[in-house]
């Protein structure tokens, strides 16, 4: 087999490796398969390329011969000449552009099984004006169902386990906040709710000081004073826990105003592109 059609076969089977590939990960994904098929791509083309290296002139050459010589009918018989050397060179070509191409849409489809750009998602939470608060179990939660100081892990109804709506609730004497004024409506007979969600790194702040009245991330230790908005007073959070606006409905049962007013989690999530969708 000459070198052309060893950098053919090389790259013909290198292609229909990288569009199998693309086949197989559609149809479901197979490990094995795609493995194998990948590396014959890969193999193929690489192969293909390294024979095509033989092709290349290295430089002039010369050889010494002895005269020729033709008779003149030889002369007068006009000799047609065939490029058959920029024909294969352009078939070899276009077969290195299609392997190349179908390894590059073979390796860019699975960049599909990202989803959609999250936009403004990690801007907004489950809670809504209205959702009722509720605990793990999904029963609603009254402000007395919480004693002083006691602490409970609540979502919005609905949305139990949701990650980025889990708030620690909170109960503390009314006397003791010092909240903003339009904040301290937020909160019911004592009970204040904050994200659960750490500013720093997004570790779930779980530990509560009851004497000191602070919330503790015990990642890195930042340390939230739930008496003044949750402001951090220790470690490297350098942004409040965001503060869930709190009410009761006519059956008593704690509900939310609204989502946070503030995005949660780690403040590098905050960095906003100007992209709402």
């Amino acid at each position: 087999m000459n070198t052309n059609r060893s950098i053919s076969v090389a790259l013909v089977v290198s292609m229909l490796a990288s569009i199998g590939l693309v086949g197989v990960y559609i149809a479901g994904g197979d490990r094995a398969a795609e493995g194998i098929l990948l590396g014959l791509a890969l193999g193929g083309l690489g192969a293909g390329i390294v024979l095509w290296t033989r092709l290349i002139d290295i430089g002039p050459e010369t050889e010494e011969r002895e005269p020729l010589e033709t008779s003149p009918e030889d002369r007068m018989d006009p000799i047609e000449l065939r490029p058959e050397g920029i024909t294969r060179r352009s078939l070899l070509v276009r077969l290195l552009v299609g392997a190349g191409g179908a390894l590059a849409a073979a390796l860019a489809i699975p960049t599909l099984s990202l989803g959609p750009r999250p936009g403004a998602s990690l801007f907004r939470t489950s809670w809504r004006a209205g959702v009722r608060v509720v605990g793990e179990d999904g029963a609603p939660i009254r402000p007395l169902d919480l004693p002083l100081e006691g602490v409970l892990t609540v979502y919005p109804e609905g949305a139990v386990g949701s990650a980025d709506s889990q708030t620690q609730l909170i109960r503390v004497g009314e006397d003791l906040l010092e909240l903003d004024p339009d904040r301290q409506e937020w909160t019911v007979e004592g009970v204040v709710g904050y994200s659960k969600i750490c500013t720093h790194a997004g570790c779930p702040v779980g530990l509560y000081r009851a004497q000191a009245h602070q919330l503790l991330c015990p990642c890195h230790q930042s340390t939230f004073d739930i008496l003044r908005g949750a402001v951090p007073v220790f470690g490297p959070a350098a942004r409040p826990l965001p503060q869930l606006p709190l009410d009761v409905d006519d059956e008593g049962y704690l509900i939310a105003r609204g989502d946070f007013p503030e995005p949660v989690g780690p403040s590098f999530w905050n960095v906003h592109s100007g992209d709402d969708s």
